[in-house]
């Protein structure tokens, strides 16, 4: 099902979002400073890509990455992030003002996790998270 989900969100607009954060992502990282934020752009892009079977936890096991990643997301939202964050709100709400919309609104939903605190997540599979 998932597999169907996911070729209608790229045929109705999921594509757009994809190339979208991709330009943006080949742009910060053209400069040196704006690499880490390229590299995020880049995770936001994979995973508007084929967002169904796939959600954002934070990564495990970070004994000292705690402070870089608050201060890279601090960054992060004051210079970017916010927008990125109403734009998913903005088209999740829409999104979920018709039946059919219901799904891929959760899915802006979803991106807006990612969107304001992209340091420090990671994208997993739903599919290897459930018991066998």
């Amino acid at each position: 099902m998932s597999l169907l989900l996911n070729i209608l969100w790229l045929l109705f607009g999921g594509i757009f979002v994809f190339l979208g954060y991709i330009a943006g992502g080949i742009a910060l990282c053209l400069t040196l400073i704006g690499i880490p934020w390229g590299v995020q752009l880049f995770k936001l892009a994979i995973f508007s890509l084929f967002p169904f079977g796939q959600d954002t936890r934070m990564r495990d096991n970070q004994p000292l990455a705690g402070v870089p990643n608050v201060l890279l997301n601090v960054i992060w939202l004051v210079f970017g992030g916010f927008w990125v964050v109403l734009n998913h709100l903005f088209w999740g709400l829409f999104l979920c003002l018709t039946i059919i919309g219901i799904p891929f609104g959760i899915q802006h939903f979803k991106m807006v996790k990612l969107g304001v605190w992209p340091f420090g997540r990671v994208i997993v599979d739903l599919k290897s998270l459930q018991p066998a």
